[in-house]
């Protein structure tokens, strides 16, 4: 092990581009407002497009009109350069991607972006800085605490930062680089098996098209020799578990679930938590708005055989008495029982909740039991491949934090390594 590097310290103001409004914060608030917002146009960055542990989220995109970002023009920020939240969720940071088919986007209120001068720094080993913990903490601590807490453009410019050589700051984002590249790929490897599952339901049970089809007669609806029952005849609500209440066992909160995945990992554990108990099988439905609405969904895969975990009171838990747990997670991301849990809401504007008495009165087309079996056998693979590549995922992003702060401090040395650097920096690099 190397002791680290006497490194030169820089303020961010001093490696800006040389171009007007380098640094720049979002327009005020009345520039941008939600009747601006359009379908489609120029994309408007906000907190929810810096999720912590991935350089940027193309997911929830707003977006405003040609002509608005045009008069937004000073709030401008193009590929490869840095995007802060300057208010809400401190320490969010991200870089704007070179492949994401728009050339402009605009900062919202809540950020500032920062262009940098490629021949003083490396925009992505910048972006590497300020992901890690201690500069997020940093960050946090040096905030404006008038109102919300929050950062401005002078506290931004005159942050400091270790500045090794600029081929040194390449390498070290190749390094990380890679391994948020195989991070990215498995991500989209199981959203692409996700996506084959729930299309396969889609096609079986929705639009009736499963195999052997063609010979099944169809009577109001329903395929000759399957039935039409009430949801709580196949599917249990709430199973009781019985536990001992001073036993640790793994806890679920909301902020686990996501919108664009099934899974999700049970890493805290609680003692005598009182919310719903659930297995491996068991599917998760958020009964609160804005979750539900927003599409966070859960599937348990994520325990060891026969562990019973608790969860948050906001969840409703799902699981099959006569269909397998993988009709019952895509029955339960389905649009149609979606929108009838959203209108079954009730309580305050704003903190409504699913009533689970609505839930007795959903009618589920039942198929065969082999064709249940069918279903079962093709898309239970689907969902194990994906739980492994979210492993892995975990296991990456664990050794990715680790070399995070062994190359910025110094601690690891880089320069007589011949690094290739990955397809994602090629074009940069050259």
């Amino acid at each position: 092990m190397s002791s680290p590097i006497p490194w030169n310290i820089e303020r961010i103001e001093n490696l800006a581009a040389d171009t007007p409004r380098a640094v720049v914060g979002g327009p005020f608030g009345s520039d941008l407002v939600s009747s601006d917002y359009v379908t489609s146009g120029v994309p408007v960055i906000r907190g929810t497009n810096l999720p912590f542990g991935k350089r940027f989220s193309l997911e929830n995109l707003a977006f405003v009109s040609e002509r608005k970002a045009d008069q937004l023009s000073p709030n401008t920020a193009r590929p490869n350069d840095i995007v802060f939240t300057q208010r809400g969720t401190l320490g969010q940071v991200g870089i704007v991607p070179q492949d994401a088919g728009h050339d402009r986007f605009i900062v919202s209120q809540s950020q500032m972006k920062l262009t940098v001068d490629p021949t003083k720094a490396d925009p992505v080993y910048l972006f590497y800085y300020f992901t890690l913990p201690s500069t997020v903490r940093y960050i946090e601590n040096h905030a404006l605490q008038s109102g919300v807490p929050h950062i401005n453009l002078g506290i931004l410019k005159r942050f400091e930062v270790p500045l090794p050589d600029l081929a040194i700051q390449q390498k070290i984002a190749a390094i990380l680089t890679a391994y948020d590249d195989m991070l990215e790929n498995n991500r989209q490897r199981i959203a692409l098996l996700e996506k084959m599952a729930e299309e396969i339901y889609r096609e079986w049970f929705v639009r009736l098209r499963f195999p052997g089809h063609e010979h099944t007669p169809v009577h109001k609806g329903v395929p000759e020799g399957w039935d039409l029952k009430h949801l709580p005849d196949c599917i249990t609500v709430k199973p009781p578990e019985a536990i001992d209440p001073q036993d640790e066992r793994p806890f679920v909160g909301m902020d686990r679930l996501s919108t664009s995945s099934a899974f999700f990992n049970a890493e805290e554990r609680r003692i005598g938590a009182s919310g719903p108990r659930f297995r491996n099988g068991d599917t998760l439905l958020p009964r609160i708005t804005p979750c539900l609405e927003n599409g966070k969904r859960g599937f348990v895969m994520c325990l060891e055989d026969d562990e019973v975990a608790s969860g948050s009171t906001e969840f409703i838990v799902l699981r099959g008495k006569t269909l397998p747990p993988e009709f019952v997670y895509c029955l339960s991301v389905s649009d149609g029982f979606r929108k009838h849990c959203e209108n079954s809401m009730v309580g305050a504007s704003g903190r409504q909740r699913v009533h689970e008495g609505c839930l007795n009165w959903i009618l589920i087309k039942h198929p065969p039991p082999e064709i249940a079996k069918k279903f079962s056998e093709i898309t239970s693979p689907m969902y194990r491949q994906a739980k492994c590549l979210l492993d892995q995922n975990a296991k990456l992003e664990q050794t990715r934090d680790l070399l995070l702060n062994r190359l910025i401090s110094g601690k690891l040395r880089v320069d007589d390594l011949d690094i290739q650097f990955p397809p994602s920096m090629q074009d940069e690099a050259a």
